[in-house]
């Protein structure tokens, strides 16, 4: 680790509504600084009062990413890793409940000797402690921070202090990019810049002043509107940046260097301006834009809806997965959201799911819409459609068999029926104590565990690999004393953890694709290494597609 090293900050903050695209550009940030030869990591920092995401509503929040390190984080934590292709780790995510809870600590432990601690300077200081040691360890030339909220709430507002206190000791050393909304009002049919004028405004009461102003909108930056982002927001003309909507998230890269914004942020921090060679990731999105076959997958599971809206954000990392999946094979993956309380209401919804090339069950909690999902997966076990179960998917996917292959009818997880006479899914001594004593956060069994692959299986000719590690992120495990039953009559089970003995993959016999894992393989997929499974279980799905496209001749 070099100590010498005179390291750059880039800042993102978001103007006007959240959901604005800070992670994406971040990322996208990232990927171009990266092909221009530089080491490159990112963090987010969170605004929120919770130690970390474990313990936040994924309907409200998003989906919780795990790292292999254990942390509970941000879903932008997954977009860096993707377009950076990297992993990253706790030292890269803070929230303000981690920061408090930092200095706190410190002072209960003296660290402070007796000064009075206050918010300001020490939770700043504290944030740059963690901002700068990011950099350290991951030996970064450049260091991505996002900045979570939008400018003027008070949620975010010591961490924009921190920058400001950074950009005072190290001027040459600090980038501010502000990612900003730019509206068009049906009824006016116009660009506007002026809630982005207020979001810059807002920023320069914290002592801050972005160098680049990333335009999001339906709509390209036209010159009329580029000229009144730097005459009223107090920028160059050329660091206005188009950020129209666009098809994939992953043509944002090759947007942004089609306008140079590489090197606008390199003469920012006082770096020299280098070439980009960004021919892999236009290769990919000549991928991306020319697969013509569709494969249609149905996402079955309960995360799904807020009043009249369908938030896929809770499962952002396997809809991505997915996406990598299909690409690879050059098919375009369409994806419908099946809310599991819907085969619940009506037993006989579940032959809807023959329309499809593929069924996952992603992961989940609790006991709403588990029998809609049991039924989801009894159809596509029983139909031959390929199936994908992810942590919750694999738990139910057991239970399902238990029930109707080996006739034992009242199998269950006892997180459904703490009672049931047949305990398929269980909980291990420790994680009772948790629930027992409400220790929720952190508590989980969580991060990367190594897993032993059955040779001559599908999982062992898709990882094409003996030993396999995975991140994790449950509390219930699938009971041994089932093991050997399951395993007897067809449901065998291909991955063990060497440590514990725990079953963390299973594989359905003379299926096309029937694979549950007690991990979650889509955290680590990446849009040009997409992870083994969801390649394997796209290639099953396209392989039912053509057969059905046979039979409608």
């Amino acid at each position: 680790m070099s100590k010498k090293k005179n390291r750059k900050f880039i800042f993102v903050v978001g103007g006007v509504l959240s959901g604005v695209g800070k992670g994406v550009t971040s990322a996208s940030i990232g990927a171009i600084l990266k092909r221009k030869g530089f080491s490159v990591t990112a963090l987010k920092a969170d605004p929120y009062i919770n130690v970390d995401a474990g313990t936040m509503n994924p309907t409200e929040h998003g989906e919780v990413f795990v790292t292999d390190d254990k942390d509970e984080c941000d879903q932008d934590m997954g977009n860096y890793e993707r377009f950076l292709d990297t992993d990253l780790t706790s030292a890269n995510y803070m929230t303000t409940g981690r920061v408090y809870l930092e200095v706190i600590e410190k002072e209960r432990a003296m660290k402070y000797k007796g000064k009075c601690v206050q918010v300001v300077p020490h939770i700043p200081e504290e944030i740059i402690r963690r901002i700068t040691r990011a950099a350290e360890l991951n030996d970064s030339d450049i260091t991505i921070i996002e900045i979570g909220g939008t400018v003027g709430e008070y949620e975010n507002i010591l961490f924009l202090e921190a920058v400001r206190e950074m950009k005072l000791t190290r001027p040459l050393d600090i980038a501010v990019v502000l990612v900003s909304y730019l509206p068009v009002p049906a009824h006016i049919g116009e660009m506007k810049t002026k809630p982005t004028q207020h979001a810059q405004r807002s920023l320069n009461q914290t002592g801050l002043h972005a160098d680049l102003i990333v335009a999001r909108g339906r709509l390209e930056l036209d010159s009329v509107r580029r000229e009144k982002l730097a005459n009223l927001c107090g920028i160059k003309k050329e660091n206005a940046i188009s950020a129209p909507d666009v098809s994939s998230i992953y043509e944002i890269p090759l947007k942004l260097e089609e306008q140079d914004m590489g090197n606008k942020l390199l003469k920012a921090v006082n770096l020299k301006p280098r070439k980009s060679n960004m021919s892999d990731w236009e290769s990919f999105i000549s991928k991306v834009r020319n697969g013509k076959r569709e494969i249609n997958i149905a996402v079955v599971g309960k995360y799904f809806g807020t009043g009249n809206f369908t938030l896929a954000d809770s499962y952002i990392s396997v809809i991505e997965a997915v996406k990598h999946g299909a690409w690879h094979h050059d098919v375009k993956p369409k994806l419908d959201w099946i809310d599991s309380e819907e085969f619940e209401k009506n037993l006989t919804a579940t032959k809807k799911l023959a329309e499809y090339d593929g069924v996952i069950v992603p992961g989940g909690f609790g006991t709403r819409g588990v029998e809609g999902i049991i039924r989801a997966i009894q159809f596509a076990r029983e139909n031959k459609i390929p199936y994908l179960g992810l942590c919750y998917g694999m738990q139910l996917a057991t239970i399902e068999f238990v029930r109707n292959v080996l006739g034992k009818k009242k199998a269950n997880t006892v997180e459904m029926d703490p009672k049931t006479p047949e305990p398929v899914i269980h909980i291990n001594p420790n994680q009772a104590e948790n629930v027992k004593n409400n220790r929720y956060g952190g508590t989980m069994r969580l991060g990367a565990y190594p897993a032993i692959i059955r040779k001559g299986t599908k999982v062992y000719k898709a990882y094409n690999e003996d030993m396999i590690s995975e991140r994790h992120r449950h509390r219930y495990e699938f009971n041994n004393d089932y093991r050997e039953a399951i395993d007897a009559a067809g449901l065998k089970v291909v991955g063990i953890n060497p440590e514990s003995d725990l079953v963390e993959i299973v594989e359905l016999e003379d299926h096309p694709f029937f694979v549950g894992t007690q991990f979650h393989p889509e955290f680590k997929s990446r849009p040009m290494r997409p992870h083994p499974l969801f390649r394997e279980f796209m290639r099953a799905a396209i392989t039912r597609n053509k057969e059905i496209e046979k039979l409608a001749v």
